[in-house]
């Protein structure tokens, strides 16, 4: 896979182009993070009780499946068999920016899951959390 021209020079600069790709545990996608930002990510889930049940789910699913990947000088990255499995990943792909880490998405499931999240409803004011009953876009 390729990473797109205007973020290359912005992965090389932060990491070396050196990424960590794993699957997404509530979506059929992989996630994509610069080294520095999948560190932080560690760091928290190695943090997490070992006896709660969800958070060594969590732990298992994201850790185990983290490989790293280094972006070669023309901007691809090699991604292993089993994670373009578990994401379906065939030729027509979709790369979503989420601030801090990039999802990769198979083009079909990705414009299913799009179409269904713009068909929901609004989500009503007192669903929402704290964090984003204040946010202005």
């Amino acid at each position: 896979m390729a990473m797109p021209t205007r973020y290359r020079d912005r992965l090389s600069d932060r990491s070396e182009g050196k990424l960590v790709v794993t699957i997404d545990t509530d979506e059929q996608c992989l996630l994509i993070y610069p080294l520095p930002e999948w560190e932080d990510i560690e760091r928290k889930l190695d943090a997490l009780p070992s006896f709660n049940a969800q958070a060594r789910r969590v732990q298992r699913l994201l850790m185990g499946h983290a490989t790293d990947v280094d972006m070669d000088s023309h901007g691809r990255i090699l991604l292993p068999p089993p994670l373009r499995q578990y994401a379906n990943l065939n030729k027509h792909t979709v790369l979503i920016g989420q601030g801090k880490k990039f999802e990769l998405w198979d083009e079909a499931v990705w414009t299913e899951r799009r179409d269904n999240w713009l068909a929901q409803d609004t989500v009503g004011e007192g669903e929402l959390p704290a964090e984003l009953q204040s946010l202005s876009l």
